[in-house]
């Protein structure tokens, strides 16, 4: 008998994929709806493999009102969402606004909307450390806590704070409007998971992250670069105030992320809660150096790297405090930055294809004779 089941929106995606696999490892039915727009459904056979169960599979758009009840009508033993699906890319978000707030809030309200019609009341959102903007702009704010004023500075981290505040309204007017009414509420629930900067790859090497196009995140660059698919990684500023002059990020291996999310539904479920912000990180911020270095030690050479201007809406240093995740959720992160690299790089040089080409035999055969022992 399944803990529950799962609704996972973008779960073909990178940080989907490694939650879905997670979910089904700890006993959870799990229904991904992606629209494959920037992921591969060979990313639902890889989970399979890992894990020996099989999420259920529906490509719907998350903007698609009328595809989503049509799922929740088919999985009726859904209980909770975990919803990931989203357009990413704070440089895009810039060229694009229209399109991010199309996609990322117009698919949160269809969402809610569907949830609601079906009686699904838990939701697990994935918002972004982006919604603090500059967070140094305050005084003792780096680390950043939940306390620390909203403030993005592009349009990506604007459509995840205004997805924030359409959830937290939702949720607490569902509660309201129950409780008025005399019905129990405290089934509404909502947990608004900021993190940071997730990188690194399922530790067997078949699963990854596998962007369409030109990927616009640091390490999967890196590991272009590492290839040689890609002749350098353009650092975006050096006169920072840091050790080094990069800007500071907090990175977080997906596989600690996916427990992390794993963490949040299972406290949703439990202690119903309300709507609450939580913090997913490490705590230890890295510049885009430490981070060069690091990939350039896993992957045995030293990587080109060019320094330009700085991005538009880039800021100084985004690092988590991550205290209350430790105390309400238990958890923390286990791994570090170097094994993130390792992994990423052990993903990257089998698959330099991603999932449009099979991992190497001896990969294969790793897993299934795991699996099999398991």
């Amino acid at each position: 008998m399944a803990v529950g089941t799962v609704l996972v929106t973008g779960g073909t995606g990178y940080i989907g994929s490694h939650t879905s696999l997670a979910l089904l490892e700890n006993g959870y039915d799990v229904v991904i709806v992606d629209s494959l727009y920037n992921s591969s459904v060979v990313a639902i056979d890889r989970i399979e493999l890992l894990c020996g169960k099989r999420p259920a599979f529906h490509q719907v758009d998350i903007t698609d009102e009328a595809g989503l009840d049509a799922v929740f009508k088919e999985h009726p033993a859904i209980d909770s969402v975990i919803h990931f699906a989203a357009l990413k890319a704070v440089g895009e978000s810039g060229e694009i606004p229209l399109e991010y707030y199309r996609v990322n809030v117009g698919g949160t309200i269809a969402l809610l909307s569907s949830m609601t019609k079906h009686n699904v009341t838990n939701i697990v959102f994935s918002s972004s450390a982006t919604v603090y903007g500059d967070a140094t702009r305050f005084p003792n704010m780096i680390p950043i806590p939940e306390h620390c004023p909203i403030g993005p500075t592009n349009s990506y981290g604007r459509t995840k704070s205004t997805n924030e505040l359409i959830i937290t309204d939702h949720v607490e007017a569902q509660r309201n409007n129950l409780r008025k009414a005399g019905k129990p509420f405290e089934q509404w629930n909502g947990a608004l998971l900021r993190y940071f900067n997730p990188c690194g790859a399922h530790p067997s090497g078949i699963m990854g992250e596998d962007p369409h196009g030109v990927p616009y995140n640091l390490l999967p660059l890196l590991g272009k670069v590492a290839t040689g698919e890609r002749e350098k990684i353009l650092v975006f500023g050096d006169d920072y105030d840091s050790k080094d002059g990069t800007a500071i990020r907090d990175y977080i291996h997906v596989m600690d992320l996916a427990r992390g999310h794993l963490a949040a539904l299972n406290h949703l479920r439990s202690t119903h809660p309300g709507v609450q912000a939580i913090n997913l990180g490490s705590g230890r911020g890295s510049t885009v150096f430490d981070i060069i270095n690091a990939f350039s030690k896993a992957a045995g050479r030293e990587l080109a790297y060019e320094v330009v201007p700085r991005r538009q809406g880039d800021v100084l240093d985004l690092t988590a405090n991550p205290a209350l995740a430790n105390e309400v959720l238990g958890w923390k992160t286990e791994l570090t930055l170097e094994q993130a690299c390792e992994d990423l790089w052990r993903w990257v040089q089998n698959n330099p294809k991603g999932y449009r080409q099979e991992p190497p035999a001896e990969l294969l055969d790793a897993v299934k004779a795991k699996a099999k022992a398991a």
